[in-house]
């Protein structure tokens, strides 16, 4: 490709990232191409299938006119897991029913993704679909396009944005980012179970488009270091669980088979019984947070979503949103340069500072500590759930034994198997590790 036909940026990944710094870009006028290495946007972007969309209101407001979302989420729930029980926290409202829904729905990324796509298309960028991006081209030092596959064709560029998901190859390859620590990258397998829209609706106390999302910790991951989510969408159920690669490998466990565990859990079965199965995939998912974050920029290149490790991993479990936000700073940071002729490392660390101010890292670096205190006191998620269902199984156990005997024989157990001192110190830690 000669000077003249070069592109202003060249944007790697058809993700919410990607598209988000591409739309942005487009609609400033600056001529952009995403490379997607699947056959189009979505095919090979997966996600535990909630969307959250604070950005994309912005990008396209009120979206979801016309954008195939499922269902917007008014119930959350959280709980835990023994391995015959469940203790659990349970929200709902009717708030989240208006516009704009709590900015919380849930997807199907090979419909959504797609429909992106078409969008970022409509103002203006270009979308090369089965296009993978085998290396980065330096010229001393400095990004200034892209090698292709199939076929090793060149692409030139004044910048590009790494979008391209957790295993970033191109971040490693310039040295931004060393490989993943198995601490701090987790493994995920989804299933998406086929539903009749009345039974989900009646299963799950829905009414109209009303979804839920459910974040399950404990036997859900069989005691390791992750969790399991269950999600409705129109028609169907979105399953799955997240664990550590390093948990995974340490408890000898098999993804596929900690999930069939999970589906089969006593209070799991009865939520996804008569199902039909229609697909199952992987993904990598990066959970170092605010202190394992990569250098973001260098001359010539941006990193953004998961390729720059931006997951909040606390109970939040949030990743679309910071995607996006991230896409647009990116494409903010591009334009900028853009108009000032300067595409260095200098210029484009405008982009942390964008970021460093917004909601994405704010938010990561409030939580920098909790995955660190997770995985330093795997009792919490191991230990207690089973504790927990016990003492509760206990309590409300009817029997002829006087209120009073019983409270004494929980209290007692609940001492020799927590004890107060131990229950106010993981307390305090968790405490710090949110501030």
């Amino acid at each position: 490709m000669s000077e003249e036909e070069k592109f202003d940026c060249i944007v790697v990944g058809a993700g919410p990232a990607g598209l988000s710094a591409a739309l942005t870009l487009a609609k400033a006028g600056v001529e952009v191409a995403v490379l997607e290495r699947g056959d189009y946007p979505g095919a090979k972007n997966v996600m535990g299938g909630i969307l959250f969309t604070t950005m994309l209101d912005k990008l396209i407001p009120e979206f979801w006119k016309s954008a195939p979302v499922e269902r917007h989420v008014t119930h959350r729930r959280f709980s835990v897991l023994s391995k015959d029980g469940e203790v659990a926290v349970d929200f709902k409202t009717a708030a989240y029913n208006e516009p704009p829904f709590n900015n919380t729905w849930t997807v199907l990324r090979a419909k959504f993704d797609r429909w992106y796509g078409d969008q970022v298309e409509e103002a203006g960028a270009m979308i090369i679909p089965g296009m993978m991006v085998s290396e980065l081209l330096l010229d001393g030092g400095r990004v200034v396009g892209v090698k292709t596959e199939p076929g090793g064709d060149e692409l030139n560029c004044d910048c590009v944005i790494v979008a391209e998901g957790a295993n970033s190859f191109l971040a490693e390859q310039v040295g931004l980012r060393q490989p993943h620590d198995g601490k701090h990258m987790a493994v995920a397998v989804k299933e998406v179970i086929g539903m009749p829209q009345d039974v989900i609706e009646s299963r799950f106390h829905l009414n109209d488009n009303e979804g839920c999302a459910y974040e399950i910790f404990g036997q859900a991951v069989q005691g390791t270091f992750g969790s399991g989510f269950l999600y409705t969408n129109k028609e169907s159920l979105s399953i799955g669980i997240g664990s550590t690669i390093h948990d995974m490998k340490k408890n000898q466990l098999n993804p596929n088979e900690v999930l069939e565990h999970f589906k089969n859990h006593p209070a799991i079965a009865p939520l996804v019984r008569g199902g039909e199965s229609l697909e199952y995939s992987a993904h990598m998912i990066p959970e170092g947070g605010y202190s394992h974050l990569p250098k973001l920029t260098m001359d010539g290149l941006i990193l953004a979503g998961d390729a720059a490790g931006l997951v909040n991993a606390s109970h939040y479990h949030e990743g679309s949103n910071l995607a996006m936000a991230s896409g647009v700073l990116a494409a903010e940071t591009v334009i900028a340069a853009k108009e000032k002729g300067d595409f260095s490392d200098a210029t484009l660390a405008q982009y942390r500072t964008k970021m460093e101010g917004s909601f994405v890292l704010k938010d990561l670096k409030k939580f920098q500590k909790f995955s660190q205190f997770l995985i330093d006191n795997p009792h919490l998620l191991r230990d207690y759930p089973d504790s927990m269902v016990g003492l509760l199984t206990d309590y409300f156990r009817i029997s002829e034994k006087p209120k009073a005997q019983i409270e004494k024989e929980v209290f007692d157990r609940f001492k020799k198997e927590i004890g107060i001192f131990n229950i106010a110190k993981d307390l305090y830690k968790a405490w710090r590790a949110t501030r």
